[in-house]
């Protein structure tokens, strides 16, 4: 039953995280194509928010993947690695339950 509830607090996590990820993802392209401008006082403060919380993240995936020029897939190999621990935690929850 602990197992369980500490699976749940993971997931719940790991949702907020991707959430994030997928904001930021969003920002960069509404950023990339002057859709918003960065000399906007928020928009500045919640580009860089995002950073600072997902580049520990994001900055050893960086370094093990390949140079693949101007797209960042770093983002999408965090999302599906969080999403494989996800299920494997679900999976190990529902064993010992």
């Amino acid at each position: 039953m602990l197992f369980l509830t500490i699976f749940q607090i993971v997931s719940y996590l790991i949702d907020i995280i991707v959430f994030v990820v997928i904001v930021q993802f969003v920002l960069g392209l509404l950023i990339a194509f002057n859709v918003v401008n960065m000399h906007n006082q928020f928009v500045s403060a919640l580009y860089t928010a995002l950073n600072a919380i997902l580049d520990p993240m994001l900055r050893p995936i960086r370094r093990i993947m390949p140079n693949t020029g101007a797209i960042d897939f770093s983002p999408m190999v965090l999302i599906i690695g969080l999403k494989i621990l996800q299920i494997i935690f679900g999976n190990l929850a529902m064993a010992g339950y």
